[in-house]
């Protein structure tokens, strides 16, 4: 979908008040010209230029529409003549000033409704396309994140999204404005002084080639400095993180290094963006004062030599065309500033297009339990051809057994893990759950029917009942006291200063490591899935805990179908079949007993490990 295509799918729901505000948009640009127009005949008054005025009969249309707009002037002039004639002079002026004072006052009112009707459809479509972002990011796959920088999405989602409120939706009161203003103005002026006004309109050709070149160049260095601050969030993001590693190494010359090239580079293209935007106000301001005073020559001639006998009507072109300046500069820096913010709703794009490469087919099959086995037949999968990570993998995981992974790093264990999760989709082979290849299954359902507890424990900040409860939302607290004491956390949870109810801090911060990821193994207990995923869950714990959490999770796999992935054997030795990998291969698989009869890889893993 095109960056502009994507603002006006958005907008749709917010259209009421884009029309509202057109509506009285349009109402201000006329009010703005009558404003103007009323101040002809107090000019003409206070010049006392009304005796000019023949009263003998009042004028009469000639029919053509060319003359229409001739005779509209004369006759307001005819019926003030009148007036002025019957009341007096002094007594039509007060009256003429009162009309117009009112007219400034409608038309100021109309201007700020049209603002007040806008501002909530720029909101309203800015709020729409956060949200939108952040599903996509709710919807996006696990490989996503691990190929792009989380500091880059955070500045597309905040800096990127400004921009666009601030560039494209901020720039729309004068977008909208002033060429209902321009076109109004230059309909006066051709009434005025068609002659005029033609010289006058000599100066737009240049003044639209100088925004279309301003405009070009603003996109490119917006681009460029849009994703530069995004390496700015990455760098950010990475130095709160690793605030230990950074001291401990005495890394901080090194990232400060890089935070400055970063700035400085944001910089360059900041300032090559700001000065080609200041250029295009001052510059079409300028033109417009040349024209000006070019028209002033061009009509103040006339008026030297007499060919021209009403410089009223040339003061209140002058006036007119004084109008048309600011709604012409206005336009030019709301052209600039939608092509910067163009940059800025490209990158906001690409995310909200990214395909998704988990996705669910057209009709998926739900389901709602796990009735007989999974099965993992001649499965494929690299991230790229050249670094295949598993090949021509078969393992049958029957109904409530518990099938444990072991070898060494890089083996594929953790990628096994994945796949059955659906974060990644196999390329080769098929994943099957209950004969149904998970690809073809409702991926809500399907996930509800798993658990999971990884190697490193992910937690929100917040309180400690919440981050349990994420694995059963309507649990009650029993539910969850329960859950916590299944995975030996209920006793340090007391000891908290507000117990189940203490904020742990970013990512679980204010806890140690064990009891972060004994947290971690509650949710799963609670949320108490046909299906569970251990990988490494207990690889944080002490001796003790572990021992205790392990007892647990005996306990709660009873009869649950599990597969387990451990670096400490003996945390898988009562594992119903244990299958060993080296280099995505299965090399070796059995029952602990077996295995150890066999005298080889696992035997040799094991004796290393007891021998450490």
């Amino acid at each position: 979908m095109k960056p502009l295509q994507r603002i006006l799918s958005f907008a749709k729901p917010h259209q009421k008040y884009l029309f509202g505000s057109i509506f009285f948009n349009l109402l201000y640009s006329l009010l703005q010209i009558f404003s103007i127009v009323t101040m002809l005949p107090i000019l003409r008054i206070l010049f006392k230029l009304d005796k000019e005025v023949d009263t003998s009969s009042p004028p009469i249309y000639s029919g053509r529409f060319a003359d229409y707009f001739g005779y509209l002037k004369d006759l307001a002039y005819y019926k003030i003549q009148m007036n002025v004639n019957e009341y007096g002079a002094i007594q039509v002026l007060a009256v003429l000033c009162c009309i117009t004072a009112v007219a400034f006052l409608l038309r100021n009112l109309f201007r700020y409704l049209g603002s007040f009707l806008l501002v909530n459809y720029r909101v309203g479509i800015t709020k729409d396309l956060r949200a939108s972002m952040y599903n996509k990011f709710l919807k996006l796959p696990v490989s996503f994140f691990t190929e792009q920088r989380k500091g880059d999405m955070m500045s597309r989602i905040s800096n990127d999204i400004g921009s666009v409120e601030s560039g494209i939706m901020g720039s729309l009161v004068d977008l909208l404005n002033a060429p209902f203003m321009i076109i109004s103005s230059l309909i006066t002026l051709f009434i005025l002084s068609p002659q005029l006004t033609l010289f006058s309109l000599l100066v737009f050709p240049i003044m639209g080639g100088l925004i279309s070149w301003v405009g070009k160049s603003l996109k490119r260095q917006s681009h460029s400095a849009q994703a530069e601050l995004g390496n700015l969030f990455s760098l950010v993001d990475e130095t709160l993180k690793s605030s230990k590693v950074i001291k401990i190494f005495n890394a901080d010359k090194i990232l400060k290094n890089r935070f400055n090239t970063t700035t400085d580079n944001w910089q360059k293209y900041a300032i090559g963006m700001s000065r080609r935007r200041e250029l295009a106000s001052p510059m079409s301001e300028f033109l417009g004062s040349v024209t000006i005073l070019i028209i002033t020559w061009f009509a103040g001639t006339e008026i030297i030599n007499g060919t021209n006998k009403d410089p009223v009507t040339f003061l209140a072109f002058i006036g007119v065309f004084f109008q048309i300046l600011d709604p012409a500069k206005k336009l030019s820096n709301a052209i600039s500033a939608i092509q910067g913010g163009m940059a800025s709703l490209e990158r906001v794009a690409e995310v909200l297009d990214y395909d998704l490469k988990v996705e669910e087919i057209a009709n998926p099959v739900s389901i709602s339990t796990l009735k007989d086995k999974i099965e993992f037949k001649n499965i494929g999968f690299y991230y790229d051809k050249d670094n295949v990570i598993l090949k021509n993998f078969n393992l049958v995981i029957p109904k409530g057994k518990t099938v444990a992974l072991v070898g060494q790093s890089g083996s594929g264990k953790t990628t096994i893990a994945n796949l059955l999760a659906r974060f990644y989709d196999v390329p080769e082979g098929e994943i099957l759950v209950d004969g149904e290849n998970i690809k073809n299954l409702k991926l809500k359902d399907y996930r509800h029917l798993l658990g999971m507890v990884t190697q490193e424990s992910v937690l929100f900040n917040d309180s400690v009942f919440n981050n349990i409860l994420m694995g059963k939302p309507d649990a009650t607290e029993e539910e969850v006291m329960a859950a916590a004491k299944i995975a030996n956390a209920h006793e340090f949870i007391q000891n908290l200063p507000e117990k189940y109810y203490t904020n742990i801090g970013d990512d679980g911060n204010k806890l140690s490591g064990g009891q972060k990821q004994r947290v971690s193994i509650a949710r799963a207990v609670l949320k108490n899935p046909p299906i569970m995923i251990l990988d490494e869950a207990t690889s944080a714990l002490d001796t003790e805990s572990e021992r205790f959490v392990q007892d647990a999770l005996e306990k709660m796999m009873e009869n649950r179908t599990s597969l387990v992935i451990a670096h400490r054997l003996s945390t898988i030795q009562k594992a119903d079949w244990i299958v060993v990998m080296e280099r995505g291969n299965i090399v070796e698989q059995g029952t602990h007993e077996e295995l150890m009869n066999n005298n080889n890889v696992y035997r040799k893993l094991v004796e290393l490990q007891n021998f450490g």
